[in-house]
């Protein structure tokens, strides 16, 4: 039952990146778009991640409540040593949520009605960039459990070079998913067009901030290549990845909505699979070459046995319901209110 726990955890921190990234990555393309043409896209992504922009928070529970329940020495080791770049995340969710709501049910002035656009795109950028930080420093090496100053323990453990980097990688590839996924939320060939630029030019992006990865792990002394290319799975992975992209640029051309929005979940996938493979199950890399384990810190066995028989039995009622949401507000004409003007 163990491996099913952790099975869940990382399908579950997969889900949380490709579809809370995506929605995440609506804001981050709406933050870079002209003011011409960002009500256009605000209309497009309403459609887009209307269905599921709060149903994507259920992952990154998800995620939490496995940590706490069957692995508690990792639960508390990352949420007392991160729990600076932890509360930007959360504060970054809340703030975004709140902004999502009011600028679009709420009737507000246009002074306000900009307030909340700026806050919902800002925070668009903020929570990934928080959240690669977390994943960079779960890995780097950096954190000191045993360190005797708050520096060390609280600051250094994610204000580094590699961590930083991680994030910004993040935050290129949410904007990368939403540019993606939100060509086939439109009809219009301007709009199809304009999301196919912003496609290539985020995936750019996203390869420029992979390189800045690659040197900060060079600098930081963190093993990447090792991970990347040290095993079979680490090489077929990339190398897949390396393929579909190719595939992907050439049927952005094609108009191929649906097939891209399979490569570019594919390509995520694949990196996710080659960064994590090799140091598995350590999720956990510390300072001094220790490391925490999800099979030496597990909970006891009857507790494991208790989460794994939830997390399977839960799934059974959540996907199904989750994909008719989907389905239904696909299929539903969603209409955006417009801010009242002051008499």
């Amino acid at each position: 039952m163990l491996y099913v726990v952790m099975a869940f955890l990382w399908v579950a921190i997969l889900l949380y990146l490709l579809m809370g990234g995506a929605d995440f990555g609506a804001g981050i393309i709406e933050l870079f778009t002209t003011k011409k043409n960002q009500e256009r896209t605000r209309r497009t992504m309403y459609r887009a991640i209307g269905p599921i922009w709060e149903a994507n928070h259920m992952w990154l529970i998800i995620v939490i409540v496995i940590l706490f329940v069957g692995f508690p020495t990792i639960y508390t080791t990352m949420s007392v040593n991160l729990h600076i770049p932890l509360v930007g995340m959360l504060l970054g969710i809340i703030a975004r949520g709140t902004a999502f709501t009011f600028r679009n049910y709420d009737a507000v002035t246009d002074e306000l009605q900009v307030v909340y656009n700026r806050i919902f795109m800002y925070a668009s950028c903020v929570t990934p960039l928080f959240l690669g930080i977390i994943a960079g420093s779960a890995v780097s090496g950096k954190i000191d459990s045993a360190a005797g100053n708050y520096l060390d323990a609280y600051i250094f453990s994610w204000l580094n070079f590699f961590s930083v980097a991680v994030g910004l990688f993040t935050v290129s590839i949410c904007g990368f998913l939403a540019s993606v996924y939100l060509i086939g939320e439109t009809e219009n060939e301007q709009d199809v067009q304009r999301f196919k630029t912003k496609a290539r030019t985020t995936n750019i992006a996203a390869a420029v901030a992979g390189t800045l990865v690659f040197i900060a792990a060079k600098l930081d002394g963190v093993p990447l290549a090792e991970w990347l290319f040290g095993n079979a799975v680490g090489v077929a992975a990339i190398a897949t990845a390396m393929v579909s992209l190719a595939l992907l640029w050439y049927l952005l051309s094609k108009g191929k909505k649906i097939i891209i929005r399979v490569l570019a979940g594919f390509q995520v996938t694949m990196i996710l699979l080659a960064i994590t493979y090799q140091h598995f199950p350590n999720i956990v890399l510390l300072k001094g070459g220790q490391y925490l384990s999800l099979t030496d810190g597990s909970a006891p066995e009857k507790t494991i046995y208790t989460l794994a028989m939830a997390l399977l039995i839960g799934s059974l009622f959540i996907l199904p319901a989750l994909f008719y949401l989907v389905y239904d507000f696909q299929h539903k004409k969603i209409v955006v209110s417009k801010p009242k003007k002051n008499a």
